[in-house]
């Protein structure tokens, strides 16, 4: 099994930063991607960020420029670094890890989500 935990999230005004942080722990042989999603209320989840083992990014531009995702490999963990942030980002925001367990099976894995609320 593989678990992600996220912590960080919160209540923050607008133009304000907060600071997301994921860990993966289990039966992890290797993390090939590690991301970010969020979903808003009535809305379908949606990518935030990307990123690979090698360090390559990918981000929605709806927050290019404002959102940086960063990986520690030794850890296990991502991160996302959200300035600037508008009411329009307010949404659950979920961690999410492509792993190859340690049984040499590759599986999409999910956190429970972290609430980021912005205020107008």
């Amino acid at each position: 099994q593989v678990q992600l935990v996220e912590s960080g999230g919160g209540l923050v005004q607008s133009g304000g930063s907060l600071r997301l942080s994921c860990a993966a722990s289990g039966s992890i042989f290797r993390i090939n991607d590690m991301g970010w999603y969020r979903q808003a209320p009535g809305k379908e989840r949606e990518l935030v960020a990307t990123i690979t083992s090698g360090g390559s990014t990918n981000y929605a531009d709806s927050v290019k420029g404002r959102f940086t995702i960063s990986g520690d490999n030794a850890k296990n963990m991502v991160y996302l670094q959200m300035n600037s942030l508008k009411p329009e980002d307010t949404a659950v925001y979920y961690c999410n890890a492509k792993v190859t367990t340690t049984w040499h099976m590759t599986g999409n894995y999910w956190g429970q989500g972290t609430q980021v609320t912005v205020s107008s």
